[in-house]
C-alpha cells in the first residue's frame, strides 16, 4: 500500500510540473518544444520555422500549404488557446469545414508537449511580437 501511495504522489509532483500555457522564458520548457517541434513539425513547418514556399497561395489540393511560424507568419496573430486548440484538434476544429493537410496531434502528443512546442515557438519571436500575441490573450481570457 505504501508503494501505491508513493507512486501516486510522485505522479501528482510530475503532473504538477506539466505546463498549462506556453511559457517562452523557460529553457527547459522551450528546449523540450524545440525537440518536439523538430521530432513532429518540422516536415512541414520548416526545421528553422520557416514555413513552406509560397505558403499565402493554396496547393494543387486546394489547401494551405504550412505558414511559418517565424515571425514573418501568422502564427503570432492567434492566441495561445487558438494555437493550442489548432495543434491538438487540427485546423478544423476552429473552423468547421476547413480542409487542411495538417493533422490533430490528440494521441500523438501530450498537451505539456503541445505547450512545450508554443513555448519554443514563442521564444523565436522578437518582444514586441511576443508582447502584441500576449494582449490577444487577455483579450481571450
Amino acid at each position: 500500500m505504501a508503494g501505491v501511495l508513493l507512486m501516486a504522489r510522485a505522479l501528482s509532483a510530475v503532473a504538477d510540473d506539466e505546463p498549462a500555457k506556453p511559457d517562452p522564458d523557460d529553457p527547459k520548457l522551450v528546449a523540450r518544444g524545440k525537440t518536439v517541434y523538430a521530432e513532429h513539425c518540422a516536415s512541414c513547418h520548416g526545421a528553422n520555422l520557416e514555413g513552406q514556399a509560397d505558403w499565402r497561395h493554396r496547393l494543387p489540393n486546394r489547401r494551405m500549404p504550412a505558414p511559418p511560424h517565424d515571425p514573418t507568419g501568422h502564427t503570432w496573430h492567434h492566441s495561445d488557446k487558438q494555437l493550442f486548440d489548432m495543434t491538438k484538434f487540427g485546423p478544423g476544429a476552429l473552423a468547421p469545414g476547413y480542409q487542411s493537410d495538417m493533422p490533430g496531434f490528440k494521441g500523438k502528443l501530450s498537451d505539456a508537449d503541445i505547450w512545450a512546442v508554443l513555448s519554443y515557438i514563442e521564444s523565436t519571436w522578437p518582444a514586441d511580437i511576443r508582447a502584441r500575441q500576449q494582449r490577444m490573450n487577455e483579450k481571450t481570457r
